[in-house]
């Protein structure tokens, strides 16, 4: 209890205090660096899969064969969303953010998981298998149903990247699209306690079943300063039109104190590694497309913005035209964050379940002392 006297250093947004010790992903911002369980985000981008790195943030460890095609087979048995859920996203208003169709359908999903409640590992990884191989499911669904269109099923015979394509398009993807989109979201899946997954830890530390912390973390990401940058990059490319415009623009931008959206960090320094393989990306899909106005576009920004200001492109940067040539609707980026990032989420909720403490700080407290209450006639 305060005593009125006593001083207290409050941290403005918790900059910079540790509130929890976790083992999943670490970031070193001054040197570039982003690691999941002790792994470079470089070389598992390089060798590994979604559903390997997502083994890998559940378990501390990379699987064995047996482990990894278990680990497929569940995700394939348990992506087919409850037939309820589907009747009940075609009630929806089809001007609905995704976000909050999301959202609203994750909550849901917990009336039809009986286990659903359960915070002890065995439960708990089972609604973690089911939320991961069920949020691109959600997504994709919604994006055809407000377009008048029926759900397509997931296909029990792909993983789930290239299910998600198929399930957006309605026709399989080819290899290197499938690859691309993959390691896409590898590079999504955690980034420490960022504020969604902060959410998410603090909704489990009182107990609260894994469907409601994710349904928190899905509210948190939707938030525009944390989710929706790389929505608003494309956006801005489309305003700019063209690279000859790109040069004009930028200065108009800077001049007017305009945030160039996806440049800048608040953690990193350096180049966001991510940003690295995004880019490389946004190059490949634009040449294999005979048009690389976006890459361009993206790369000039880039370089301008390092010469004027030395602010480096983050993972929102080139992720824009990486998702826009590859025909997602923009107000999806966010969403396919999530698809993504439910496994950094799950996996701390793990964690969070494994080691429990309610997650309880303190404010410290800037009003009034001593106030005397007046009667309502005399105020």
């Amino acid at each position: 209890m305060s005593t009125g006297t006593e001083t207290t250093a409050a941290s403005a947004g918790l900059r910079g205090v540790v509130a929890a010790q976790s083992s999943i992903g670490d970031v070193d911002g001054e040197n570039g660096i982003l690691i999941y369980q002790g792994y470079n985000i470089h070389d598992l981008a390089e060798h590994s899969t979604f559903e390997e790195v997502v083994f890998l943030l559940w378990n501390g460890r990379l699987p064995k064969k047996g482990e990894l095609s278990d680990l497929r087979d569940q995700f394939r048995s348990n992506s087919v969303v409850p037939a309820e859920i589907l009747s009940m996203l075609k009630t929806f208003p089809k001007d609905a953010s995704p976000m909050d169709v999301l959202r609203t359908a994750v909550s849901a999903l917990g009336f039809y998981d009986k286990a659903g409640h359960g915070t002890d590992r065995e439960n708990a990884v089972n609604t973690a298998v089911k939320l991961t191989a069920q949020m691109g499911t959600i997504v994709t669904a919604w994006e055809r149903i407000r377009n008048g269109l029926e759900p397509v099923a997931p296909d029990p015979e792909l993983g789930i990247a290239e299910n998600f394509l198929y399930m957006m398009r309605g026709e399989r993807a080819g290899a290197d699209e499938v690859r691309i989109f993959d390691i896409a979201l590898m590079l999504h899946a955690d980034h420490e306690l960022n504020a969604s997954t902060f959410t998410t830890r603090v909704v489990a530390g009182t107990l609260a079943d894994m469907y409601g912390a994710v349904t928190a973390g899905i509210a948190a990401l939707a938030g525009p300063l944390h989710g929706g940058a790389n929505t608003n990059v494309m956006k801005t490319l489309l305003e700019i039109g063209d690279l000859a415009n790109v040069d004009a623009w930028l200065d108009e931008a800077l001049a007017a104190k305009r945030k160039i959206m996806g440049i800048g960090h608040a953690v990193y320094k350096t180049e966001d590694p991510r940003a690295t393989w995004l880019r490389k990306f946004s190059r490949q899909l634009g040449e294999k497309a005979g048009e690389l106005k976006w890459f361009e576009m993206s790369q000039r920004i880039e370089n301008l913005m390092l010469e004027k200001k030395g602010m480096h492109p983050n993972v929102d940067f080139y992720s824009a035209s990486v998702y826009y040539m590859m025909g997602i609707p923009l107000d999806q980026y966010t969403p396919i964050f999530a698809v993504s990032r439910i496994s950094g989420w799950t996996g701390h909720i793990l964690e969070q379940y494994a080691n429990n403490k309610l997650i309880r700080p303190r404010a410290e407290y800037i009003g009034g002392r001593d106030l005397k209450f007046v009667p309502i006639d005399e105020r």
